[in-house]
């Protein structure tokens, strides 16, 4: 139960012939100078014992990057300190905007995407994670992501 992005806000289609730039399925690299790791917001819904996700995109700084990219394979990776990063994914359905909304990217298990939490402010988004959303909350954001209208 989830939404998800392809890239980084930052990406463009004509950075594919970059030889410095590349996007996989879990990260990216823009010029050889920023780079970015594919995530998820977790938010509990809190009347269906399940969780919203949000595939989203953390910049990180070129250390946190290579150690996140030299642990990726390695078994025991979900013992390493949280990585510091800055969300990289507008998520059109919240104001004031997600970009550059403070993070820390967890990561867990190989095979699985790492969790993204939130700073603990008072954006929207970090409420949501930290307090949880209902059933109708999802129904409402999913309405608004395919545009349909409300029931």
């Amino acid at each position: 139960m989830g939404f998800s992005t392809e890239a980084p806000d930052y990406w463009r289609p004509e950075l594919a012939d970059d030889p410095e730039s590349g996007l996989s399925s879990d990260q990216c690299v823009i010029q050889g100078q920023a780079f970015f790791v594919r995530g998820l917001v977790e938010i509990p819904v809190l009347d269906l014992d399940d969780v919203f996700t949000w595939g989203v995109w953390v910049s990180l700084s070129g250390e946190s990057f290579a150690r996140a990219s030299e642990l990726w394979e390695t078994p025991g990776r979900e013992n390493e300190p949280p990585y510091f990063g800055w969300l990289s994914t507008e998520l059109p359905i919240y104001s004031p905007s997600t970009i550059n909304l403070k993070t820390n990217l967890h990561t867990r298990p190989v095979g699985e995407r790492p969790v993204v939490e939130l700073e603990p402010t008072s954006h929207p988004l970090a409420v949501e994670q930290r307090d949880g959303i209902t059933r109708a909350r999802v129904q409402e954001i999913v309405e608004r992501l395919l545009h349909l209208p409300p029931m």
